[in-house]
């Protein structure tokens, strides 16, 4: 069943001497036009939807004003005929936004046991990835469990229902992975995702760190086929991205990057099936055919939505959770989604809290509240280590504190007679250090004597 405006149209033939054109997944004409690849499994077939939200037509070709004579991928594509990337069919009527969403949320609830709020944060995130182009960063999506825990089958039912997923294993070769991300431009379903080797660490990082935001592409330098020279190639890897993996990671700043949910913590549902039916794939498809449709009637609107969550929160959690919220219009919904940002701030605080940085802090808080003016780093390494000495296999030295206040917390010392110390001009970077490590002052602590008082974490 097709959208009701769709209709076919025959394409014009090539001008003479006109190249057979580039092949396209989707594109967005200056004027808003959208070009979306469809793929019908059942004939054997691709095509263009194009259109806008009042009107859509099937193509079986495109012609930009910027890049010329575009053309769908060929169905015998190895990454099409073998299910690595999934297109919707066509475009089909889902009603209203909230029918689509009962929908999605009743096909995963069918096949996958998640917690109530994952679960409806995992069904937003179906949406999400369909107007990811609106925005200028995106949240990833992330399941934690050991093997057996559901993991491969939460990445199969929700990334299937994602724009364009792109299914790939963490056990996969990069090379390919960053050029299915750069062609297709969809949903990086990933699997495995814990980077058993160093080299697939370091690369598919590189995807993962940069894929949050837009203009961010991964720079490789490749060999010319025709010339053997070798030069820098941009790797297009911005977009939405689902993955599983056995433990979170080390590094913070990609650990941030994720909303997710630990897997195997409680007893599966019993309706739960052991398999996947086998018309699991076709009804998949039936709602990709509708959120390709939610696509055409939503793109304009929501990209000019402006949301904004607290501005208390970290700046990285404002970026993941402002997506989410402008595509939630339930006020219910978007409570529990802003309460689970603020659970996520409180939790990146007490991890700060707990790195040396915060240590140091802390001694400077007291040395301030003891009324010295100007700490010297020589006192503050006397009042860690009286703290703080056991935790510190070599002990401190103001030497270490020096590098520590420089490279870990950005802090300028001040060389005087007496020694480095921390001059006045750094009480405002200061108070804003101890807001964001959560180190909790008396009201009537000045940073450095400035005249601005602390705000409480």
């Amino acid at each position: 069943m097709g959208h009701p405006q769709c209709m076919k149209q025959t394409p014009t033939s090539a001008a003479p001497g006109e190249k057979r054109g580039r092949a396209a997944a989707s594109h967005v004409e200056a004027d808003g036009t959208l070009v979306e690849m469809t793929h019908d499994a059942d004939v054997g077939e691709t095509a263009f939807a194009v259109g806008d939200s009042d009107n859509i037509e099937t193509q079986s070709e495109f012609r930009s004003e910027r890049l010329g004579r575009l053309r769908p991928f060929s169905p015998v594509n190895s990454l099409i005929a073998h299910n690595v990337v999934l297109f919707p069919s066509g475009a089909e009527e889902y009603g209203s936004k909230r029918d689509l969403l009962r929908r999605i949320q009743s096909h995963i609830h069918e096949f996958v046991d998640l917690s109530p709020l994952f679960e409806r944060l995992a069904t937003y995130y179906v949406l999400l990835s369909w107007l990811y182009d609106c925005f200028q960063e995106v949240p990833y999506l992330r399941v934690i469990g050991d093997p057996g825990t559901g993991k491969t089958r939460f990445l199969r039912v929700v990334g299937s229902l994602c724009y364009r997923p792109i299914f790939a294993s963490g056990a996969s070769t990069t090379s390919p992975v960053f050029r299915m991300l750069d062609t297709m431009r969809g949903t990086l379903v990933l699997d495995e995702a814990d980077f058993r080797r160093s080299d697939e660490k370091s690369q598919l990082v590189k995807i993962l760190n940069n894929g949050i935001m837009r203009g961010f592409p991964v720079l490789r330098t490749e060999q010319d086929a025709r010339t053997s020279e070798y030069s820098p190639r941009a790797y297009h890897v911005f977009g939405p991205k689902i993955v599983a993996t056995r433990q979170p990671f080390s590094d913070p700043a990609l650990e941030s990057r994720f909303i997710s949910e630990r897997t195997g913590e409680r007893d599966l549902r019993e309706d739960i099936p052991i398999s996947l039916p086998r018309d699991h794939d076709d009804r998949a498809r039936a709602l990709r055919n509708q959120l390709l449709l939610f696509r055409f009637r939503e793109r304009a609107r929501v990209a000019a939505v402006d949301v904004r969550v607290e501005r208390e929160l970290d700046p990285r959690l404002s970026q993941m959770f402002s997506p989410l919220l402008a595509i939630i219009d339930e006020p219910e919904a978007r409570r529990e989604v802003e309460d689970l940002a603020r659970s996520y701030h409180d939790q990146l605080i007490e991890e700060r809290g707990l790195r040396p940085e915060a240590q140091l802090l802390r001694a400077i808080r007291d040395l301030v509240a003891a009324g010295t003016a100007s700490p010297s780093v020589g006192a503050i390494a006397e009042r860690l280590q009286s703290t703080y000495g056991a935790e510190f296999r070599d002990g401190v030295t103001p030497r270490w504190v020096g590098q520590r206040l420089r490279s870990g917390l950005g802090l300028r010392a001040e060389r005087r007679r007496s020694g480095y110390v921390i001059p006045a001009s750094e009480a405002p970077k200061l108070a804003r250090l101890w807001a964001r490590y959560g180190i909790a002052t008396r009201q009537d602590v000045h940073p450095l004597h400035d005249v601005h008082r602390i705000p409480k974490p």
